[in-house]
């Protein structure tokens, strides 16, 4: 596997493996992998011939009071685990290299960031839009893939693909879970014995209030009950809880096609999301 710190680097190593006539993947990550993250990269390689990953920790999407700093940086196992996995090409930049001194340009996308975790984290989406359009250019690669887990982020990087103009198939990959449902995050590593083992509550409540609105339950009341649960169960906050179009992620007061489910919770320290598909029987 071929690792590349400088723009000039990387492009030098995306021509000679595009030399074959060969497509290339991208799978984005902010280092820090898990299983999840291996999934992206196995799917990858089932959707082109060469596959490069990107671990960058980015300093724009963190707002004030967020965990950039603590964020875990573990690259050299990173690198392990992702040559392991056939990768074929790391790109690992300094923050310097991806965002040099004078750097002015924010690529914003609206609608689709509004609400959920763009309201709870202002200006969170500006920065996964600025550098996921900086990775597509720099890479130039010709699908990329996303996990799921991330709903909102991959409806962003979706609606960005079309209005500029990219060239690049975008691909979402299904949340990898733990065994007893919890998505896999690199978050939940801070989770002390008894965070970690409340935490399950969240997929659950979602399940549950999922299952019951397919079934026609009334979706605020539902949603309520669903909350009250993430409470009882030890969650210190919910910022979000809510019913949302699949593509559009328009609010839903009733579930009237194809939806998602969405949360955002603070368990401890640790905030984690998840969301889970929702369809009318």
């Amino acid at each position: 596997m071929q690792l590349a710190r400088t723009i000039k680097l990387l492009r030098e190593s995306v021509t000679a493996l595009k030399s074959d006539g060969g497509t290339l993947a991208l799978v984005p990550t902010m280092g820090a992998l898990h299983e999840g993250h291996l999934a992206l990269v196995a799917r990858a390689k089932e959707e082109a011939d060469h596959v490069a990953a990107s671990i960058f920790v980015n300093p724009a999407q963190f707002g004030e009071g967020e965990d950039f700093d603590a964020y875990p940086r573990t690259e050299e196992r990173d690198r392990e685990l992702l040559e392991a996995a056939g990768c074929d090409l790391l790109w690992a930049p300094s923050p310097s290299e991806v965002y040099p001194d004078g750097y002015a340009t924010t690529v914003s996308v609206t609608g689709v960031s509004e609400g959920l975790c763009g309201g709870a984290r202002p200006g969170h989406f500006d920065g996964v839009a600025t550098v996921v359009a900086k990775l597509f250019n720099q890479v130039a690669p010709d699908v990329a893939l996303f996990g799921e887990k991330d709903y909102q982020q991959l409806a962003v990087i979706r609606r960005m693909v079309r209005d500029l103009d990219f060239d690049i198939r975008i691909v979402g990959v299904p949340t990898v879970r733990e065994a007893d449902g919890l998505a896999l995050s690199s978050r939940n590593r801070y989770l002390s014995e008894e965070e970690r083992a409340a935490a399950v509550a969240l997929p659950d409540a979602m399940g549950e209030a999922a299952e019951a609105i397919a079934g026609g339950a009334d979706v605020g009341a539902t949603l309520i009950d669903a909350k009250a649960k993430l409470f009882e169960a030890g969650f210190s906050t919910v910022d979000y809880i809510e019913l949302r179009d699949a593509e559009t992620l328009e609010p839903m007061a009733m579930l009237e096609g194809p939806a998602r489910m969405l949360a955002a919770a603070r368990i401890g320290t640790t905030r984690l999301i998840d969301n889970i598909a929702v369809l009318p029987r």
